[in-house]
């Protein structure tokens, strides 16, 4: 039993160890190639088109993914259904990656001439640069991998692990080259907790009638009328449409133990120089403020100190009461 359990830990550390190496001595091939190969995604006018059998297949459809994400739109185009009618998928200002461990995948090669012949650029990703594949793209990128690390030398998985970490480092440089943001990120990703996170507080902040507000002249009975019906757990107190303080669930709890009179004005009660944040940072932001200061509300004010809004944690989260 020991004796599998070593070799169990043995065999993983040896694939990682040879992936890990296949990885790093692809810096050595990112060159001129690979730099042509960017410049002509970057001026592609249509989609990037990926497409590849069995394992490199696989390997295109999470290369397109990673593309479209990060915005270079793409998707992936199963060669054995291309020669028989999704060819009709393309257009003449896509170009088209072709992935092929061998270059001599024959599903492949079959569809190269007819993209060919509509003038779409190939770029071919292959480990043999001698390969047909290779010849008969407009450019092709080596991967060099010697030996894959299954221990029979056999199945894919140094050169489709390498072939992934070249899909990504082409994305990246997309993305750098075409000064892709955080906020173009949060526009792809909509959806889930990432996509909030990384929106603008102007984007998820309650404004106009459902922001609770009151002024420092109100009274603690009608200011808790406005926290109740607006639902925050809080009401802003403005003056000259200026934010001056705030009026928390927790302000009232203090002000009532001290004896407070329900009649007495709300700057009586209420926490001078609350915490803020303005309308373009992003929402994680808005997260951290919270969190370093185990609150669940900020005030939202323009950099005079007008009042734009109000945020609070649950908005972030997309759970509005």
């Amino acid at each position: 039993m020991e004796n599998r359990k070593r070799r169990i830990v043995e065999t993983a550390k040896k694939v990682l160890e040879e992936e890990g190496k296949a990885i790093i001595s692809l810096k050595e091939k990112i060159g001129e190639n690979f730099s042509k190969a960017v410049n002509l995604l970057l001026t592609t006018r249509g989609r990037v088109v990926l497409t590849g059998m069995g394992k490199s297949g696989l390997i295109c459809k999470k290369i397109a993914a990673t593309l479209s994400s990060t915005g270079t739109p793409a998707f992936f185009l199963h060669p054995a259904d291309a020669i028989h009618g999704d060819l009709g998928m393309l257009k003449g200002d896509d170009t088209v990656i072709a992935i092929s461990n061998s270059g001599e995948t024959k599903e492949v090669l079959n569809i190269i001439p007819v993209i060919k012949s509509f003038g779409i650029p190939i770029i071919a990703i292959t480990n043999d640069p001698t390969s047909s594949l290779a010849k008969l793209a407009d450019i092709s990128l080596y991967l060099g991998i010697e030996r894959e690390a299954c221990p029979l030398g056999l199945a894919p998985m140094t050169t489709t692990t390498a072939t992934l970490a070249l899909g990504d480092a082409i994305a990246a440089a997309l993305m750098v080259e075409k000064g892709f943001k955080s906020e173009d990120f949060a526009r792809y990703h909509p959806g889930g907790k990432l996509g909030i996170r990384l929106s603008k507080v102007k984007e998820l902040m309650r404004k106009g009638e459902d922001v609770p507000v009151v002024s420092p002249e109100t009274s603690i009975k009608d200011a808790i009328y406005e926290i109740s019906s607006k639902k925050v757990g809080a009401t802003l107190v403005v003056e000259n449409g200026k934010l001056v303080g705030i009026l928390t669930d927790g302000d009232l709890r203090r002000f009532f133990e001290k004896d407070g009179n329900i009649k007495a004005p709300v700057r009586d009660a209420m926490t001078i120089s609350p915490k803020t944040i303005e309308e373009e940072e992003f929402a994680e932001k808005a997260i951290e403020k919270m969190e370093k200061y185990k609150i669940t509300v900020l005030p939202v004010v323009d950099q005079k100190g007008n009042l734009k809004g109000i945020i609070h944690l649950h908005d972030i989260l997309g759970r509005r009461f």
